[in-house]
């Protein structure tokens, strides 16, 4: 029963978020009041007794070389195909999807590094992952919360890029989230993934800047 109610509840609101992105397109801000209560009451109020928050003692510098690695892995991807797939219609579909451009990005980028990319392990790490592992096998829970990690990012990105972009972002994405399932796991808590999640964020705001350049 636990284990259909935190699956049920991932889906859920994957898609809301997926139609507030995809078709009811509001403003970054109403956009993200929506994204925090989704992503920070179903776990709060729906996790049971797992900690996924406990202090994070061990791991930090562990976490600091992968972020960096995986920083200049993005940068040295985009370098590359950037000239093989064309960038140019997604700062134009943020402006007129979600009202970012040049003049807010940089505090839409604070925002997206620090505090989104917490909402997300809060959400797909803490719930989708350390929940459901206490119902649901070990490898269903690593497979369910990495497909709904990277599944949860179509929508926002309808538009901003073709399909052989989209395909090879949603496999990263993928990938990304079976290795911050495995950190957590060994750490016993979200902090890790999540200080490697902000330099890949940190990456995507630094491809932004070029772009909105």
């Amino acid at each position: 029963m636990k284990k259909c109610l935190v699956i049920l509840s991932v889906i859920i609101a994957c898609l809301v978020m997926g139609v507030i992105d995809g078709i009811i397109q509001p403003g970054y801000i109403v956009k993200s009041i929506v994204k925090i209560a989704l992503f920070l009451l179903i776990p709060l109020l729906l996790k049971g007794k797992t900690n996924y928050l406990k202090s994070a003692k061990k791991g930090v510098i562990t976490a600091v070389i992968l972020g960096v690695v995986i920083y200049f892995i993005i940068i040295f991807a985009f370098l590359i195909f950037r000239n093989v797939f064309d960038f140019s219609a997604l700062t134009t579909t943020l402006g007129e999807t979600t009202g970012v451009n040049k003049s807010n990005f940089i505090w839409v980028a604070i925002y997206i590094s620090f505090i989104n990319s917490f909402l997300e392990e809060f959400f797909f790490r803490g719930y989708a992952f350390f929940a459901l592992k206490c119902y649901a096998s070990r490898r269903f829970a690593y497979i369910f919360s990495s497909a709904a990690f990277a599944l949860y990012h179509i929508c926002m990105m309808i538009g901003w890029f073709g399909l052989p972009v989209i395909l090879l972002v949603l496999a990263g994405l993928f990938a990304g989230g079976l290795i911050f399932n495995r950190l957590d796991e060994i750490y016993g808590n979200i902090y890790i993934s999540w200080q490697v999640h902000m330099f890949a964020n940190f990456a995507i705001n630094t491809i932004g800047l070029i772009l909105f350049q």
